[in-house]
């Protein structure tokens, strides 16, 4: 059985979690979440606390019980405290500026990169160097964070990118000169 759909996931004071059917509704002081969740797995919500059941032993239930105990986990996490990824500029001349709802990054090409912000997130820029990703949503936080990194993703021999803070990017050494 998968250790990780065994453990029942707590529900704190203030969030409130409905079933309908497959579609899960978590609301709480940050915001609602709403998902539906594969069929055939059962989600049980008892007075503080859900539970995840599987119907087999198969292999496509065993994969889907611990993956679908995560992501209501992720959910009741979200509404109460929310997820932030922070990353970091690495280069001369990267920068990054907030301009409404747009980011606009000075990575190194002939134009700056300008990416809208998407509904459900928030991005900060407290320095030039430093943005910081804020949300309820672990899924929509994660992916709007890879795309940010995707554009200048760190390279292994000066160390210039857009990494993640306390990311530990691998140096390669350069080439010796002929002497």
């Amino acid at each position: 059985m998968s250790r990780t759909g065994r453990k029942p996931i707590p529900v704190p004071a203030g969030v409130e979690v409905k079933l309908d059917g497959s579609n899960i509704r978590v609301k709480g002081p940050k915001g609602e979440l709403a998902r539906e969740l594969h069929p055939d797995m059962k989600v049980i919500v008892e007075d503080s606390e859900i539970r995840v059941e599987r119907p087999s032993d198969d292999k496509k239930h065993k994969a889907l019980h611990g993956t679908t105990r995560s992501v209501v986990a992720n959910m009741v996490e979200g509404v109460t405290n929310g997820f932030t990824k922070n990353l970091d500029l690495v280069g001369v001349g990267y920068r990054a500026a907030k301009s409404g709802a747009k980011v606009t990054l000075s990575l190194g090409f002939s134009h700056p990169v300008e990416l809208p912000v998407v509904d459900g997130i928030d991005v900060e820029v407290p320095a030039q160097t430093k943005l910081v990703v804020r949300g309820i949503d672990k899924e929509l936080v994660g992916s709007y964070a890879a795309k940010v990194r995707e554009l200048r993703p760190p390279e292994p021999y000066k160390g210039k990118g857009i990494r993640y803070e306390g990311e530990n990017v691998r140096r390669k050494v350069g080439k010796t000169g002929k002497k």
